[in-house]
């Protein structure tokens, strides 16, 4: 899993950015984890008012919301 996208359930942003994430990541075959920052007083601590990230384990860069298609593309380009 290269990728890691933080959120956390009934998120309407998390939504629209999995939305966004979902096709690419089936195009390009990228490994995604989701990780729910409500398991974790340490991830709420860092992402609460953040959310959704989307991390690069690879790069250890983050791509914060807001973003759309083309913001992603230049991300995962960008690794």
């Amino acid at each position: 899993m290269n990728y890691i996208l933080y959120g956390t359930s009934a998120c309407h942003l998390c939504e629209e950015a999995e939305a966004i994430i979902h096709p690419i990541q089936q195009r390009l075959g990228l490994m995604l984890q989701k990780i729910d920052i409500a398991e974790s007083d340490t991830l709420i601590a860092e992402y609460g008012t953040r959310i959704p990230v989307l991390y690069c384990k690879i790069t250890m860069q983050s791509l914060e919301w807001p973003f759309d298609e083309s913001k992603l593309m230049q991300f995962i380009n960008a690794q």
